[in-house]
């Protein structure tokens, strides 16, 4: 079946690609294997190079490379020309500090000389989404290939031309054939890849089903993962927050790609000293919203990614609502063509529906009332997910509870949660497992090798020898 690309602005079929066949595959695995064993022995300071071209490159194209994001899945232009400037920065921050955070660690023991020394592993399989189709690849390829290792991109099959371009990002800066290749395959071909000994780990960003069955059929192959999963964000705000800032952030938190975001805020947790006004000003500028055509610069939302999405968050707010759930605004698809659905708030979710205990990937809030912080920290950590978090605080003892006690692999005090290349991103629980970014990401897909070298020995040939005989005696 072709791979399709389709603009959910329109619902129009704009491109088509053939699958890669089995032998085209396989070709494109030893090609990586071949390139992986020539660019693990370049010098370091070779492959940041290549990396610090890439993000050269995106600056160049960022206008082609955006426009690619807003055909495909509909991002906003502004957030689309956004995404290719951070891919920008990740390739220059690894560029400069790869060598640092990838260098030999001495450690004092009994030897002459110990290390920990970090090697890369391989050809790394990269399952990656539709939402945020070139930061998502960036900030695994980028660490990745500083590293020494060989990357394969199995894109979602949503957004092929952002996938085929980001091949041609790193062909363009230098990077040796095979090194970084893109797979056009459908997720039913990965089982097979994991297996294939040419594959040495593999990364997803997805849903928490794709996750489980990677890591599944991963495991049975012993084959390092790292898993960024879904989320179902908590947002707290309590009595000593600036409130404006709180709901214009709260606001942006949850629209922010239209709500397809994993870290994007979902549960909005509220003392009840400030929840009806909250409530009142969240649901106004919620309203409010511009929503439409994402290539328009006055545009605030855009459309969901697919005709299916939409359904699934409508049969999610239907859902909640029967079982309690109060509607607020929202609630409905937009009129006209295109994947468009209204910015949505729901009231007092019970426990057991969507709005409360699943990850909802579109524009729908969540509001909760707490009278107590035990009582907003229990909430925040109800559901099964933990990957990103926000508070507003302007109470140093509640912000340090929050920081210790809410179970997520981000807290962030009076701002947005997002991630930077300078520190680890990933989450707990059912949010996943390991971390991308920072020098804890580039050391994911290293093999982190012990180092222990004693004193030379003394003694003649035969001494030597003998004494190697005596052992196996």
């Amino acid at each position: 079946m072709p791979i399709a690309s389709v603009n959910p602005a329109t619902g129009e079929t704009v491109r088509t690609f053939e699958p890669h066949d089995l032998n085209h595959i396989d070709e494109m695995l030893t090609r990586a294997q071949e390139a992986y064993l020539g660019w693990r022995k370049r010098p370091i300071a070779e492959r940041a190079a290549m990396v610090a071209r890439a993000g050269e490159v995106l600056g160049k194209r960022r206008e082609e490379l955006a426009r690619l994001m807003t055909l495909e899945m509909g991002k906003l232009r502004g957030a689309a020309l956004a995404e290719v400037d951070k891919c920008a920065t990740a390739c220059k921050h690894y560029a400069e500090h790869g060598a640092r955070y990838l260098a030999d660690e001495p450690v004092a023991t009994d030897a002459e000389r110990s290390l920990i020394r970090y090697q890369p592993l391989g050809v790394v399989l990269a399952v990656m989404p539709w939402n945020f189709p070139f930061w998502q690849v960036f900030r695994f390829a980028a660490p990745a290939l500083v590293a020494g290792n060989a990357g394969l991109l199995k894109h979602a099959s949503s957004v092929p031309q952002c996938a085929l371009a980001i091949e041609s990002v790193f062909k363009d800066a230098g990077a040796p054939p095979g090194v970084f290749q893109t797979l056009l395959i459908d997720a039913s071909r990965v089982r097979n890849l994991l297996a294939d000994g040419r594959v040495a780990a593999a990364t997803l960003t997805g849903s928490e089903g794709a996750g489980r069955s990677l890591a599944e059929h991963a495991g049975r192959h012993i084959k390092k993962v790292v898993l960024e999963l879904g989320g179902s964000d908590p947002f707290l705000v309590l009595p000593s927050a600036g409130l404006e800032e709180a709901v214009q952030v709260g606001v942006n938190a949850r629209v922010q790609n239209a709500g397809q975001s994993c870290i994007a805020a979902k549960r909005f947790l509220l003392h009840e000293k400030i929840a009806d006004r909250f409530e009142e000003l969240f649901v106004s500028r919620m309203s409010a919203l511009r929503v439409g055509d994402p290539s328009r610069e006055d545009t605030e939302m855009g459309p969901l990614s697919s005709e299916q999405l939409l359904q699934d968050v409508d049969a999610q707010v239907r859902r909640s609502i029967e079982m309690g759930a109060k509607l607020l605004t929202g609630g409905k698809r937009l009129p006209g063509p295109g994947a468009y659905y209204a910015p949505t708030v729901l009231g007092e979710p019970p426990r057991g529906s969507p709005a409360r205990d699943e990850e909802i990937f579109g524009p729908v809030a969540s509001l909760l009332r707490f009278r107590t912080l035990d009582e907003a920290i229990a909430l925040a950590n109800e559901v099964r997910f933990g990957l990103g978090s926000a508070a507003f605080t302007n109470d140093r003892e509640e912000q340090e509870r929050l920081c210790n006690e809410i179970e997520a692999g981000q807290v962030f005090i009076n701002g947005m949660v997002r991630s930077d290349p300078r520190l680890p991103f990933g989450g707990v629980k059912s949010s996943g497992f390991g971390r991308e970014l920072s020098s804890h990401g580039i050391r994911e897909f290293t093999n982190i090798k012990t180092i222990w070298i004693g004193k030379n020995t003394g003694g003649t040939a035969t001494q030597v020898a003998g004494r190697r005989a005596d052992l196996v005696e």
